[in-house]
């Protein structure tokens, strides 16, 4: 380990010296931290990261981002806010009630700061916090439940059904270069309740920093939980998620991870089909540019029989980009009657940008029904010949075609606001795109 990190990792320790720790969590973050000791920086030489090479994080000035945030207002967030949802704020990590809209006091569903029910001694908590993201073999997950500070709690009681989506907003607004975030949120959809989740996470100044977060989500039986991830920090933004669902018996996780900026961007998505019956549908869209990497590592885990999982993974890449798609799926001996379909779909718009795409399948029970693909190519030439024919300029017909591209995944999102907000990207970001 690097005496730039070690000396970055004594700084986390200090901060979060002032968290919250009961009992029953504090031997938890000393076990990732032990781990910490064991498990080296990710390099490109290990498997799981031969692609995507974050070394340059650590030239960062690496600090723990400081509670500095209070010159933010109101105003400076509407452009982020969606309408129609509770709103939870957290500025460089710290949860802010002033600018923050949620449900009203004795509703019968939480959400909430993740430090706040630490400090109420939240009984709630000890059973699923920290239990499902597992860090056995994966760095930033390990700093991540070792150091994490505040990030959102969400339980929704049997039966209930929200009628309002739920944003979480993570807004980067330190004035140093290199602060870092440790974000921790925990969902709990309990028995036959549905709730839409949106996580955000985008930055307020242009300086780099670090977010690393990890959301621990748990769906009891029937539960339904549709969950967008929207990540369009700054250009110098380095930005590591995971995502770990548990599901139960007959319960429906749909999962958009959309993933638009920082430099390096890395997300991790997983779910473990625990009971049968569950159903996952992972589903995401990279829009790369410039020098920026993005990287999605997906794994979906059947361990139950008569389970259904669909992946549909699309990137759009241009200039000097570089996309990492890497798709697992797991079926274990139990988990016969399985039926799990993965697809990589990669638009290519440049000569110098490129893609790195890796399904894979390990099967170890006979009756299922599982199939993969992957595909990379340009714009189709019929397909512009078809509209130029039709009066339609060359540089129109090709924006026309990136949309439709694009829209496989985006119209897969249930949020209305979500989808006129990425419609909206989708324009501003392909209005130049040459013929």
């Amino acid at each position: 380990m690097s005496d730039l990190l070690r000396q970055a990792l004594d700084g986390m320790a200090a901060a979060n010296a002032g968290a919250n720790n009961p009992p029953w969590l504090q031997p938890r973050r000393e076990a990732a931290r032990a781990k910490l000791g064991e498990l080296s920086f990710p390099s490109t030489s290990q498997e799981e990261w031969r692609f995507t090479n974050i070394a340059p994080l650590l030239q960062l000035p690496l600090h723990v981002a400081a509670a500095n945030g209070r010159h933010i207002s109101a105003p400076d967030l509407e452009p982020f806010r969606f309408a129609g949802s509770h709103v939870l704020v957290f500025v460089d990590g710290r949860f802010r009630e002033d600018l923050s809209s949620p449900p009203a006091k004795g509703a019968a569903w939480t959400a909430s700061s993740l430090q706040g029910r630490l400090a109420a001694g939240d009984a709630g908590l000890e059973k699923h916090l920290a239990r499902h993201a597992s860090f056995d073999a994966n760095f930033f997950t390990a700093l991540n439940t070792a150091f994490f500070y505040d990030g959102a709690f969400i339980s929704v009681p049997a039966g209930a059904v929200m009628d309002q989506p739920v944003q979480l907003l993570f807004v980067a607004a330190s004035e140093r270069p290199g602060a870092t975030v440790q974000a921790r949120n925990l969902i709990l959809a309990e028995a036959n309740s549905e709730l839409k989740l949106i996580e955000t996470y985008v930055s307020l100044t242009s300086l780099p920093h670090v977010t690393n977060t990890v959301t621990e989500v748990f769906l009891g039986p029937q539960a339904r939980l549709e969950h967008c991830l929207l990540q369009n920090e700054n250009q110098g933004a380095f930005h590591i998620a995971a995502v770990q669902a548990v599901q139960c018996r007959g319960s429906h996780w749909v999962s958009h991870s959309i993933a638009t900026g920082a430099q390096i961007a890395r997300n991790q998505i997983q779910t473990l089909l625990l009971e049968e019956g569950a159903e996952a549908i992972l589903n995401g869209l990279y829009l790369a540019q410039g020098e920026q990497l993005i990287d999605h590592h997906t794994v979906v885990d059947h361990a139950a029989p008569h389970c259904e999982s669909h992946e549909f993974y699309h990137g759009i890449l241009t200039d000097r980009s570089h996309g990492v798609f890497n798709g697992k799926i797991f079926v274990r001996p139990a988990a016969q009657k399985t039926n799990a379909k993965q697809t990589n779909r990669n638009l290519v718009l440049s000569e110098n940008a490129v893609i790195d795409t890796k399904p894979q399948l390990e099967i170890f029970a006979d009756d299922v029904k599982c199939t993969h693909g992957a595909t990379v190519g340009q714009l189709n030439d019929e397909a512009l010949f078809y509209l130029r024919s039709r009066g339609i300029g060359a540089a129109q017909a090709r924006r026309m075609l990136i949309r439709a591209f694009a829209a496989d995944v985006v119209e897969r999102i249930s949020i209305e606001p979500v989808r006129q907000q990425l419609e909206q990207l989708l324009t501003d970001r392909f209005q130049k795109v040459e013929a």
